[in-house]
């Protein structure tokens, strides 16, 4: 019994390596793809007047976005980002839920639960699959270890089981967290990349104006990378936002299901044994 725990930490260590390993080379790799995308697609003459990068006017978009100068790269890292981990997560904890709705899981095995067929809740872990089914599963096996054991009482043994539902959570449910601090961190750092390209936007404004104020093509140029970095910032962190709140309400979902179903596994042993 010792060494059951041994398998899930393994698990755990080889999940945690690998979403350690995909951050490493996904955040470089989308800051590569931003720069790529800023000198081959936006600086491409076309979306100037022209095709004057330098000097012509933007014609679409593209061009405004460009004219962002040096930090829109960085910025548009961040969304790249945003975008690539939001889609790992939504693997992750598609994958971590099961093969069917959580609800339904839960409800069929408060059902067998009920009516005392324990062998039949644990086949229907082996069928939804996941995070939360291999917790439920844990705590299964641990009551059918405790009807067999008779050098405990009913409360040593219910607590036993509840015992053993915690320590599964806790090796099962950290995965389900990992890369989502990135997340929350480009919220901050988005607004702030953003305000930096803001702050420099509006230096270069507040020059040309003390240099030569009737320059107006350069005033406008200034302004306007103070208000694409600011909308960029802004974008980044009003995504990330939403995403990180996305991601956290579907954990807690899932822990609320755990406890839920924990709590009935608990409960049904107790009634079941306290008269034994």
């Amino acid at each position: 019994m010792a060494n059951a725990p041994t398998k899930p930490t393994t698990v755990q260590k080889e999940s945690s390596s690998a979403s350690g390993m995909f951050a490493t080379l996904t955040i470089p790799l989308c800051i590569i793809v931003s720069i790529l995308i800023f000198i081959l697609i936006l600086a491409d003459p076309s979306h100037y007047k022209g095709g004057d990068v330098a000097a012509g006017e933007p014609e679409d978009i593209f061009g405004i976005v460009h004219r962002g100068g040096y930090l829109v790269p960085l910025v548009m890292a961040y969304v790249l980002m945003v975008i690539v981990f939001s889609i790992e997560r939504f693997i992750v904890i598609g994958k971590a839920s099961g093969t069917s709705s959580i609800d339904a899981f839960v409800k069929k095995v408060q059902g067998f639960l009920n009516t005392g067929n324990i062998d039949a809740a644990s086949a229907e872990c082996d069928k939804q699959k996941g995070s939360v089914a291999n917790v439920i599963k844990s705590g299964l096996k641990k009551y059918r270890e405790m009807e067999t054991d008779v050098t405990l009482d009913v409360d040593q043994k219910t607590l036993a089981i509840q015992k053993d539902i915690e320590e599964a959570t806790a090796l099962e449910m950290p995965m389900l967290e990992q890369n989502l601090t990135i997340i929350a961190t480009l919220v901050s750092i988005g607004t702030l990349t953003g305000l930096l390209g803001t702050v420099v936007g509006m230096i270069k404004a507040f020059h040309e104006l003390a240099g030569s104020g009737a320059n107006t093509a350069a005033l406008s140029s200034a302004i306007s990378e103070a208000l694409v970095n600011t909308a960029l910032g802004i974008s980044t962190s009003a995504i990330s936002i939403v995403m990180y709140n996305v991601f956290t309400s579907k954990i807690d979902s899932l822990t609320y299901a755990i406890d839920e179903t924990g709590f009935s596994i608990v409960q049904t042993f107790a009634a079941t044994h306290k008269n034994k």
